[in-house]
């Protein structure tokens, strides 16, 4: 997916939502455990729910992982679904892999080629041979962490290296690897005073933002500081739509969160 046409599902829809499938059999309605392949079941579901208000799907791939062949069944099964049912829809594997440069390759192609999801998240911490093969996939897109919403962020990522916040140092050097063009930002919600900074570095580039809802960041921070000409922003929400209920309306429950979040959405576009 080129990044004008997210652009256009973000005009279409009045929306910039991404959802995040991060899947655990504990917390999903029970009565789902008793199908074939619950996950599966669960994210049709949510999907089916919710299409129409989110330009994004974001699978964790570590609540699949942690499943076995099972949990990555499912996965496939979900990206196979959104693929064909929704190829509109901006597909995100929250994988955060990055590895010296054979295996980076072969990361990329297990997600950007066997799966064919449209983009991966990246860490980068082992710099410009860890990152370029996956930069390498023409129409796919490298989101690439850089200043993340966890507590330990601070350990490392907002530390001034000869007199600069090591954050703006990653994201400067990353705009010198080869095809940068094809990245894209994670920046977390509740660092929302460091957008600005952010969008002096990188003013076109989209940022994956996570942290609004559950985590409490502010919508409206995240867009005052972020917001670009082209939008510029995918918010990512996860608990506070799939989670909305256990019980067998658990689908409506996600379009009613899902929804609330679009018209804020709206409002502000």
């Amino acid at each position: 997916m080129t990044t004008q046409q997210l652009v256009q599902q973000i005009q279409h829809k009045k929306s910039f939502l991404c959802i995040g499938l991060d899947v655990d059999l504990t917390k999903i309605p029970q009565h789902l455990l008793e199908t074939e392949d619950p996950i599966f079941e669960f994210n049709k579901a949510i999907i089916d729910a919710t299409h129409d208000l989110c330009v994004a799907f974001k699978p964790n791939t570590a609540f699949y992982e942690a499943y076995g062949l099972k949990g990555w069944m499912s996965l496939q099964k979900t990206i196979k679904y959104l693929n064909e049912k929704h190829p509109e829809i901006f597909t995100i594997a929250d994988a955060k892999r990055g590895d010296i440069g054979n295996t980076s390759t072969m990361y990329a192609k297990a997600f950007l080629e066997d799966l064919n999801f449209d983009s991966i998240t990246v860490a980068p911490y082992m710099g410009k041979d860890s990152v370029e093969p996956f930069l390498a996939f023409e129409n796919k897109h490298t989101i690439m962490l850089a200043l993340t919403s966890n507590e330990g962020a601070f350990d490392f990522q907002t530390k001034r290296v000869e007199g600069e916040e090591l954050y703006k140092t990653v994201i400067k050097t990353s705009l010198t690897w080869k095809n940068s063009q094809n990245l894209m930002y994670v920046v977390g919600a509740t660092k929302a005073e460091y957008f600005t900074e952010i969008r002096k570095i990188i003013p076109d580039s989209f940022l994956l933002v996570p942290g609004v809802g559950a985590q409490g960041g502010s919508l409206e921070e995240v867009c005052k500081f972020g917001m670009n000409e082209q939008v510029g922003l995918l918010i990512n929400a996860s608990r506070s739509i799939i989670y909305a209920s256990k019980d067998k309306d658990f689908a409506q429950k996600a379009r009613e969160e899902a929804q609330k979040m679009q018209q804020e959405m709206e409002a502000i576009l």
